[in-house]
């Protein structure tokens, strides 16, 4: 059976027509597909903060541990370098064994120093992660409530947008 350019105007008609009323539903949808992607790379970017933060936290800690290491080392010199210091032979000694001791105190000093720091650099590290946090969970209820709104207009159109599909299938089948 032969086609006329009649019947294939028709059809191309009715498939341009069916095209149509397919990209008016998707406009109803408008940008919330897109906002939804927008929205869910945000989150990851914002766990992905949270993560670095955490492993940051993590090192001033370590930092911390080594540096009350360190402190107890120098407490445990001092105490061997006084006991020293009671049987020394000359003046010499007592300086050297002096000059330690005071060494040992400025090495505790020290690390007292470098670990008040890294509790500050963690406070304010906790101080960012509870920001990022709020941000974070405000984000996800907006995609919660971008994706419901948008289920709900695909749950609206979905009928119609598969009986046009179907149209479109057997009209682009017969020709």
């Amino acid at each position: 059976m032969e086609i006329t350019i009649a019947q294939k105007l028709d059809a191309l008609l009715k498939l341009q027509q069916i095209d149509s009323n397919l990209d008016e539903i998707k406009k109803v949808r408008g940008d919330l597909p897109e906002e939804v992607r927008d929205l869910e790379d945000e989150i990851i970017g914002y766990e992905t903060r949270i993560s670095k933060f955490a492993r940051e936290i993590a090192a001033l800690e370590e930092e911390i541990s080594h540096n009350k290491q360190s402190k107890k080392d120098s407490e445990k010199l001092i105490a061997k370098y006084k006991d020293q210091q009671m049987n020394v032979r000359n003046n010499r000694e007592y300086d050297a064994i002096t000059k330690e001791i005071e060494l040992q105190t400025l090495e505790m000093e020290l690390a007292d120093k470098k670990s008040t720091e890294a509790n500050v650099k963690i406070s304010r590290k906790n101080e960012e992660i509870e920001g990022v946090k709020t941000t974070l969970d405000d984000r996800k209820r907006d995609l919660q409530n971008k994706k419901n709104e948008l289920d709900q207009l695909t749950m609206e159109s979905r009928h119609e947008e598969d009986e046009l599909m179907q149209e479109r299938e057997k009209g682009s089948i017969q020709h």
